[in-house]
């Protein structure tokens, strides 16, 4: 409880402490920390594998252009809209997709993604098609702007791990894990699985959708190949494997982490920063399987790795 105080104090005091370059970098520490837990739960606690998980944030981000363009809406009342859009189109795709298991399932979405992508590339007259669209930008500093969306990201950080939390202690994070342990048996137990299955992608869907709206507000301009990146999915699902899939707090331990760790290697290695960050990314998988956070159940430092690796060594043997 103490290191999360610290953690959320020392945050608070990033815009006070650090320059434009910095808050900046922290600000999308934050995004992937929301978009990593936001996946969290459909992937780490039912046990889904949603791959085209940016379906919510481009609609999100989508949704707040067009309303602040085409309506001329403020972002303050688009902003719950790119929410609403993304849980209603997580309840369409959930009723047709949550029906299908692992590969399946991550194909559909994959495809959901990619379709909706396509329809935007050709809805130019709505949309501006494949060349993307601006959005009124917000009015104010540098210095404004930066902890404006510093402090955005933070709060829907903050709401998400709230929700996450309670989440995990729950009637319905309680179900929800008993369908990633075994669907079946949570059937036969009388746990409605398909409607738990849709209840978590929707919330997965409105923090995700939520995040692509401020994430649009934040650049000003928005295309279809980078709010329906299936490259960010990816990138999520490394966060989680490093932080901890299935915890609270190790997709945001995980965003903070690899992000520090990328932004380093690109200015040590700028030619192969890919290939370096990727044997980083290898080994921890390798020496921790279960994240950063499965070291606490397992021992900490050199003595958890030792023992992650134990039953692999006499296996061998």
């Amino acid at each position: 409880m103490l290191a999360l105080l610290f953690a959320v104090v020392a945050l608070l005091i990033v815009p006070l402490t650090l320059s434009g370059f910095w808050i900046r970098l922290v600000t999308h520490m934050l995004m992937f920390a929301i978009l990593a837990s936001a996946l969290n739960i459909i992937a780490g606690l039912t046990g889904y594998a949603a791959f085209g998980n940016m379906l919510f944030f481009g609609l999100g981000a989508y949704t707040t252009a067009v309303l602040m363009n085409k309506a001329k809406l403020s972002f303050y009342i688009a902003f719950p809209f790119a929410g609403l859009v993304a849980v209603a189109a997580a309840v369409l795709f959930g009723l047709l997709f949550l029906r299908l298991r692992s590969q399946y399932f991550a194909l559909a979405t994959m495809g959901a993604s990619e379709g909706t992508r396509r329809i935007i590339d050709n809805l130019t007259s709505l949309t501006g098609g494949a060349q993307g669209t601006t959005i009124p930008s917000l009015e104010g500093s540098p210095e404004f702007l930066n902890v404006f969306f510093y402090f955005a990201m933070f709060f829907l950080l903050i709401l998400i791990t709230i929700v996450v939390w309670r989440l995990s202690v729950s009637r319905l994070g309680y179900a929800l894990k008993a369908i990633r342990a075994d669907e079946e048996a949570a059937s036969v137990m009388g746990i409605n699985t398909t409607f738990f299955k849709v209840v978590s992608w929707s919330l997965s869907a409105l923090f995700t959708g939520l995040t692509g709206s401020v994430y649009a507000f934040w650049f000003s301009y928005i295309e279809p190949p980078t709010v329906f990146n299936v490259f960010w999915v990816v990138k999520m699902f490394v966060i989680m494997l490093i932080g901890g899939i299935g915890t609270v707090f190790g997709p945001i331990i995980g965003a903070f982490l690899l992000e520090f760790v990328s932004e380093v290697v690109w200015s040590q290695f700028l030619n192969l920063h890919l290939g370096v960050l990727g044997l980083i990314i290898v080994a921890v998988v390798i020496f921790m399987p279960n994240g950063l956070l499965g070291l606490s159940t397992s021992g900490t430092g050199l003595r958890g790795v030792v023992k992650l690796l134990r039953p692999t060594m006499e296996n061998r043997v």
